[in-house]
């Protein structure tokens, strides 16, 4: 009998274009998943329901794949310190596979079960940076630093030939029977709704969950908007996104496939403007594994400030002005269209996002780590690494050349919704108000009773000046 493997799944809910899955088929056909319900992660504060309910339904297809290939993939719920060595060796497994993840917990966790595994004689393959296309120690500057920068890293980062995707998991063995009833015993339980964890979520999902879904949406992408996306990725109103943010966070799709249906695309591309927009979508993922990478380097990013004068900043943090925010009821009609459509759904376009995380930060100069920890709460595609380097770019507080960029919600508004489409979708009591008051900033010309929309709840301008002399007495 073939030697059992079990393989670890975390970031990467998915049989393709999986490198530690297809490392571990290349030991031995007996390979079987698995998945741990970590209360380490559920039980932490910023924890969204709609985050959970999209993990869940990837992880009930992934159960169907392993079925379809002739395996299982079992649910436990403990912690993986404890119930991944404990499975293991009930199942007499000879080695526990699983990719590398570049948050602080996630590599403290690891280091521990690594310990663990190895007292017992159960063997872990070398790790797998599955959820990167390069590795954290490969993208270096000439004197072999770590890059704090993005323009540079990008240069460095792009040059570099990218991996093709990995095998496609198609055939395994599972386990027999008695070994079924043998994982039972060491704590596999039936795989448990979102409602169950206590994750309720009524709302449709932007993104059908699962492996399939996410693959279907990259091709509608790299067929259709990725060749409008540097034009049209700005504007709120129109579907000019990948929206394939959650399905990264999980690994539903793998990197490497993403990559090469970029490079597909700019293969199939028949002009300058197409070329250039499939190169600004690319400068995105690139972005997205620059604050992977930095947060692998920098740890303490997760829980502070990179930059100096934002390490003891004197933020005003008034409680009343943070839950209009997060309520969507400030009285800027973008930003509340913006936080409307996070509280609703989940999800936020990019450009939304740049503007409410300036707005809480520049005009209510509340600390950013309040709107980090808001997003987490209420994100489908909540990830430390996006999240936190997002809000640090927008507080000035980060890895940034450019400390005080300070977004005007009006001209934001006029530039990217000037019709007003986007704000009287998610703020329908504005719905009948002229677009000139919607985007302009102009006091609203109406009954404020009747309409039920709040004034301004602060004036952008005399905040914009207040934040600037804090700023410049920081420096001193």
């Amino acid at each position: 009998m073939a030697d059992l493997i079990l393989f670890w799944h975390r970031r990467d809910l998915r049989v393709s274009d999986n490198t530690g899955l297809a490392a571990a088929r290349e030991r031995s056909p007996q390979v079987v998943g698995v998945f741990c319900l970590d209360p380490n992660i559920l039980e932490k504060d910023d924890v969204a329901a709609v985050r959970v309910t999209y993990m869940i339904g990837c992880l009930r297809e992934l159960q169907k794949q392993y079925i379809k290939i002739g395996s299982q993939l079992l649910i436990i719920k403990n912690d993986p310190v404890q119930g991944i060595p404990r499975l293991a060796e009930a199942l007499q497994a000879q080695a526990v596979f699983w990719n590398w993840d570049v948050e602080p917990y996630s590599q403290q966790r690891d280091r521990q079960l690594l310990t663990i595994l190895n007292s017992k004689g159960i063997e872990f393959l070398e790790p797998n940076w599955d959820q990167l296309l390069h590795t954290p120690d490969e993208i270096r500057t000439g004197s072999k630093g770590i890059y704090t920068v993005y323009t540079p890293f990008w240069k460095n980062w792009s040059s570099r030939a990218k991996a093709a995707p990995a095998p496609t998991l198609t055939n395994a063995t599972g386990l027999t029977e008695e070994q079924e009833r043998t994982a039972i015993s060491a704590g596999a339980i039936p795989l448990p709704t979102a409602s169950e964890l206590g994750f309720p979520w009524d709302g449709e999902l932007i993104l059908e969950p699962g492996e399939t879904a996410a693959q279907s949406r990259l091709q509608e992408f790299c067929d259709y908007a990725i060749n409008a996306y540097q034009e049209q990725r700005n504007f709120p109103a129109l579907p000019g996104t990948s929206q394939l943010s959650p399905a990264l966070k999980f690994g539903v799709i793998g990197i490497r496939t993403v990559w090469q249906a970029t490079e597909a695309a700019l293969e199939n591309s028949r002009s300058d403007e197409t070329t250039a927009s499939i190169h600004t979508y690319q400068q995105e993922l690139a972005w997205r594994e620059f604050y992977q990478q930095v947060m692998y380097h920098f740890p303490e990013l997760a829980t502070g400030a990179y930059r100096e004068p934002f390490k003891n900043f004197p933020w005003r943090n008034q409680e009343q002005h943070f839950q209009a925010w997060c309520a969507g009821n400030t009285g800027y009609p973008i930003v509340d269209a913006a936080m409307r459509q996070l509280n609703e759904t989940g999800w936020m376009h990019n450009r939304c996002r740049m503007i409410v995380a300036s707005f809480l930060t520049k005009d209510l100069i509340i600390n950013p780590q309040w709107g980090e920890k808001y997003f987490m709460q209420k994100l489908i595609d909540g990830d430390l690494s996006a999240n936190n380097g997002g809000w640090q770019w927008s507080a000035s507080s980060g890895m940034d050349p450019k400390p005080l960029r300070i977004f005007n919600p009006a001209s934001q508004a006029q530039k990217f919704d000037a019709e007003a489409e986007y704000i009287r979708q998610w703020v329908p009591e504005l719905r009948s108000v002229d677009t000139e008051y919607l985007v302009t900033g102009k006091i609203l010309p109406c009954d404020r009773h009747a309409v039920a929309y709040p004034a301004p709840i602060v004036d952008h301008n005399q905040q914009q000046k207040l934040f600037k002399e804090l700023y410049q007495k920081q420096k001193q």
